[in-house]
Formats: structure tokens, sequence, C-alpha cells
């Protein structure tokens, strides 16, 4: 289990994305020259608000040897972007509260590492007073064959301890605490209910159908309505990332679409992401570089 290091107080107003929307290289993140960007040679990053306090942030994203940054406003709790191919290299990611002026100090800097053929979530998680940041290696490679792999990312403050159980089955994960998430395991596929209950907190149950050979993160997040959401994300199937990501379920059937899933596509879908961008700029009345 990963426990996420905290961070500064003062670093967290907007902190609380790492969490960017996807439209990194789909909207034309620029890429180091002369790298290659055939198929084993790339990475991929995920990026999460996991945060249930933290207000939205607007978060810039400049690759090495960039002039200007990608801007990705109004980026809020429960966003997980699908993987995004980028080159091996560097990447600088700053946040600013949502709608603060460019100009302003950052909230938050750090730099994301990829290597060629990993894959990273990049998540903050934690109260709003007490913000953690971490990159996660993220293990995509497929499963034994005939089963498959899932994790437990805990961001439910509601519920800070937490139990995830199979109806007449295994235990898929034992006290997972806030903030934190569990090592990947193997089981079999099939449709499940999954029973997510903690010690003085709400509990729920999840619908879910795993396919043998795929890889998922189950999100455990605070719904809106209060109590508890679950959303299980395929993240890898045959040993290949999934390229659209997707929310497979959620809690009671109350799967994220939209918004919540950044379905924003790296790679060919370049120009409709930047289309999604600039109509979200105009919702927004504002300009964000």
């Amino acid at each position: 289990m990963y426990t996420l290091r905290t961070l500064p107080r003062r670093l967290l107003a907007g902190s609380g994305a790492l969490l960017i929307t996807t439209a990194l290289a789909a909207t034309g993140v620029p890429v180091p020259a002369g790298a290659a960007t055939g198929t084993g040679t790339v990475g991929y990053v995920r990026l999460a608000h996991l945060s249930p306090d933290t207000p939205a942030v607007d978060v810039y994203l400049a690759a090495p040897d960039s002039t200007k940054p990608r801007v990705f406003p109004g980026v809020g709790y429960g966003v997980v972007s699908d993987y995004l191919e980028l080159a091996p290299g560097r990447y600088a990611v700053a946040m600013r509260e949502a709608g603060a002026p460019a100009s302003d100090p950052p909230v938050l800097t750090t730099e994301v590492a990829v290597a060629s053929g990993d894959a990273y979530t990049v998540a903050g998680v934690g109260r709003h007073a007490d913000l953690g940041l971490r990159v996660l290696n993220d293990d995509l490679s497929a499963p034994t064959q005939g089963r498959a792999k899932v994790r437990v990312v805990q961001a439910s403050v509601r519920t800070p301890v937490l139990d995830v159980a199979a109806a007449d089955g295994p235990m898929i994960a034992d006290g997972v605490q806030f903030a934190t998430t569990t090592a990947y395991q193997q089981v079999d596929p099939g449709s499940w209910r999954l029973r997510l209950t903690g010690a003085g907190g709400p509990s729920t149950d999840a619908e879910v159908r795993l396919v043998g050979g795929a890889v998922y993160s189950l999100l455990v997040l605070d719904a809106k309505q209060g109590g508890l959401t679950a959303e299980l994300r395929r993240d890898a199937e045959g040993g290949t990332v999934v390229p659209a990501g997707g929310v497979d379920t959620g809690a009671g059937g109350t799967a994220r679409t939209g918004l919540g899933a950044y379905p924003l596509v790296a790679g060919g879908l370049a120009a409709a992401a930047v289309a999604v961008v600039l109509l979200m700029w105009r919702r927004r009345r504002r300009t964000t570089w």
C-alpha cells in the first residue's frame, strides 16, 4: 500500500489536482525535438484530482523546451484523465486556483519524469488542509492468463478506513486508509457485486464486470449527494493501455460521464480536443493564456 506524502499547508489551495485533464497530449503538448513517437517509444501519464474538499484548479503543463504551457481550466474533484501518450522527458506542471491570472505565482509546481514504456498516475489526494501529491507507478502488465487485475484508490474522507469485498467472494482490499492506494490483486473475471464498508462511515454496493486479461483501478469517492460512489476504470487490456480509458461502472449504476471522465483522447484526436477546450474557455468567458 502506497501512502501519499503530504505537502506544506500553503501549497494546497489549488493543488487538489495534479490531476488534470487528459487533454495533455490530445491538445498538442509539444514533444521534445527528435523524440520518437512510435510504439514502445512513449510513456503514459494519467492525472487525477481526488481531494474531496479541495477546490478546482487551473493546471499548466509545459513540455521540455516549450515556450508556452498548455492550460487546462477548472479541474475538480473526481476528475481522472485517460492515459496520455507522452514522449520521454520531464514535464513541468504548475497549478493555480481556478480563475487566477496566469501572472500569479503558482500554488504548486512539480515535474513528472516520463520513461519510455512506463505508466504513471499523478494524483493529488488528501484533505485540503494537508494535501498529498504523489506519482504512482502503474503496473499495466497483463495478469495471468484467464485472470484480471484490480487495485483500490481510496479517496473518500467520509469512510476513512475502507474494506472492499465481493459478495460470496474474496476480500479485494482490507483496511484501506483515506489517501492511499493498494497494490494490484489478481482476481477471477466476471460480474461482481462489491460491498464497500467502513467503521463510522457510509457503505455502498458497486456492480462491476471484470474482463479476463484487463487491468482496473476502482476509485472510491465521496458522492455529491452524500455517501460513497465507486468508479471502475479499465486501464489496460492484454498488456496494452486502453486509449480512451472510460468508466465501466459506478456504485448503484451511477457511473460518471462527460467532464468527470475527461474524455479527451490522446493521439489522433488533437483537433477535436482543441475544439472542446476552446468551447470550455468560451463557457467560462475568460482567457486562460
